[in-house]
């Protein structure tokens, strides 16, 4: 794991076509801008892991696909 310090304003690269912006940071908190192509997904770790986990249920019940689905969606308009 590669650890930088950054201020507010400034910016981490990443390859070519992603930049990372640190927009604010209050006691605990880091509030990151990040600019990537949108062929780049970007998530969140937590939505990430349910997007796996989902996905694997839904591979091992393929009758629960639209149990699945209705999860997930949940699961984007609590964390959008």
């Amino acid at each position: 794991m590669l650890i930088l310090a950054r201020k507010i304003d400034e910016k981490i690269k990443i390859g070519n076509d992603i930049t990372l912006t640190i927009i604010s940071v209050q006691g605990d908190q880091v509030k990151i801008g990040v600019e990537a192509p949108k062929n780049v997904k970007v998530f969140r770790q937590e939505v990430f892991d349910a997007i796996q986990e989902e996905n694997k249920a839904a591979l091992a019940s393929p009758a629960q696909d639209q149990t699945a689905v209705t999860a997930l969606a949940k699961l984007f308009k609590k964390n959008g």
